[in-house]
């Protein structure tokens, strides 16, 4: 991974996220009654997507951008997020974007590794920095074996869009490029400039796309603050929905590698230090740990305020009593009942891999497995690797850092222009319900930016039953009905927050 060679700015103490959510609940009513506001679309009344009869001339686009990316395949190992990259290129310069504002900037050496950046220009004169609109193009792995349709065509059934990367992340990325090719279309010119970010390798691979562009080509993607991916709405079971996201912080990805050697010998005459076995007790150890409650200025807003919507009672009491008081183990106990808020609690360990062993007849000389962490923000990765030489307490197991040490990152404070937009558009499309900030619990790309002193925030105005989308899985889906309203969505908040009249 390329480490950008850039000045981080040191973070502003952060105040608790949620005082800033209510300093800013008398500027929501403004905004609700502003001009954009009032051409904002109307809430939807029944749970049922558009058909492709009646989908609009702007849904069309959309939907057309999100089946040429979904059917590039741009897997690290295998695929080329270049294609994709060029591909989008070539429809922005179609639509008379200049050629200077239109750039794929590809590493040295890694051909198939490119990235898009795109700068929408805005009011001549405007001394506001950019808005950065960031989705990635690489996508995970995914065998055609496993899947009962190719993974790499998009395919809309039952009421959602299936494939790979149908929801991490060439929605959003769908989105942003159709959403631009409007602005232009419409001759509409924002108060300050917009800048798109289309990047890859943020699944993993060695060219990190956000890496690579703060550290070579910085001043193109330099912002006010980013919008990504990492949040999104809640809907229960039913379909309802329950709130609105804001990402404002995530976890900190580390893989560790735990390893036992050993002579080995004949199958025949089994030793009692079996590397496999020792493995496996180790292993066991790690299952069992749980690292310590780590609440921060996003999570402890994020319980207070989801404890109000929470349907389970008992889910609900214990986020009160938690945001009282961390240490309360009870409540921590109730919380891990739930995998998702389990996991927003604190550091997560969890092995992902396993290899050993070099005949069926002959004892196993050396056996290794991988353990994957996603470290909260207050931790990183070399608190974490003593912890987890504790927790083994075998000094025949060797526990190793894969890659170069990570710390975590504080959060974004929201910012206030964002945060009343996203309320007022979310009151407008989806009621009453709240929005809340988030810490998500896998790895995005804003963790690069927040580490460059570029607050990124994930908001998306895509709404899902959580698990339903099955990302880096089988049968990767995202409703149909989510995806015309995210673009909407995103369409009315980066209009809001950039400014400047619509023509």
């Amino acid at each position: 991974m390329i480490h950008p060679p850039v000045r981080c700015r040191r973070p502003r103490a952060l105040p608790a996220l949620a005082a800033t959510f209510a300093a800013v609940a008398a500027g929501i009513a403004a905004v609700v009654a502003s001009p954009l506001h009032a051409q904002a679309p109307a809430r939807p009344t029944a749970n049922v997507p558009p058909g492709p009869a009646t989908l609009t001339a702007h849904q069309r686009l959309a939907r057309e951008v999100y089946e040429e990316l979904v059917e590039i395949n741009t897997v690290d190992s295998v695929g080329s997020v270049t294609k994709a990259a060029e591909a989008m290129a070539t429809r922005f310069r179609a639509a008379g974007f200049p050629a200077a504002d239109v750039q794929v900037l590809v590493p040295p050496g890694k051909p198939t590794k490119g990235n898009l950046v795109v700068r929408y220009r805005g009011r001549a004169g405007s001394t506001a920095k950019p808005i950065l609109l960031l989705a990635h193009l690489d996508v995970v792995a995914a065998n055609r074996a496993d899947w009962p349709r190719d993974p790499f065509v998009l395919h809309e059934e039952n009421g959602y869009f299936l494939g790979r990367g149908t929801s991490d992340d060439k929605a959003m990325a769908a989105m942003f490029v159709a959403n631009l090719l409007r602005y232009k279309r419409e001759g509409w010119t924002p108060d300050r400039d917009l800048v798109l970010a289309l990047t890859a390798d943020e699944e993993g691979g060695d060219a990190n796309g956000v890496e690579y562009l703060l550290a070579r080509n910085r001043p193109l993607i330099d912002a006010a603050y980013a919008i990504n991916e990492g949040g999104g709405g809640t809907l229960t079971k039913e379909g309802r929905p329950l709130f609105h996201s804001i990402q404002a912080a995530e976890k900190v990805y580390s893989d560790y590698t735990l390893t036992v050697e050993n002579p080995g010998g004949h199958s025949s005459v089994p030793r009692a230090d079996n590397a496999i076995y020792q493995l496996a007790d180790g292993l066991a150890r790690v299952a069992r740990y749980r690292f310590p409650v780590a609440l921060n200025d996003v999570t402890r807003p994020f319980f207070e305020q989801t404890a109000k919507v929470e349907p389970r009672k008992e889910m609900a009491a214990a986020m009160r009593a938690l945001v009282a008081n961390p240490k309360d183990s009870v409540a921590a106990a109730t919380l891990s009942l739930d995998d998702r808020y389990a996991s927003m609690l604190r550091t997560t360990c969890v092995a992902t891999r396993l290899a050993g062993g070099h005949a069926n007849n002959a004892l196993p000389q050396r056996v290794t497995a991988n353990v994957n962490c996603r470290i909260a923000p207050t931790s990183n990765s070399e608190e974490v690797l003593a912890a987890l030489r504790r927790v083994v307490g075998d000094t025949a197991i060797q526990v190793t850092l894969v890659a170069a040490p990570r710390r975590g990152v504080p959060p974004s404070p929201v910012e206030p222009e964002l945060l009343a937009s996203v309320t007022a558009l979310t009151k407008r499309m989806w009621g009453e319900i709240p929005v809340i900030p988030i810490m998500s619990t896998g790895a995005t790309d804003g963790r690069p930016l927040r580490e460059a002193g570029i607050a990124t925030y994930g908001v998306s105005g895509i709404f899902s039953v959580p698990g339903e989308n099955n990302a880096h899985g089988r049968d990767e889906k995202l409703r149909v009905k989510s995806f015309y309203e995210g673009l909407v969505f995103l369409d009315q908040l980066v209009r809001r927050v950039a400014g400047g009249a619509r023509t």
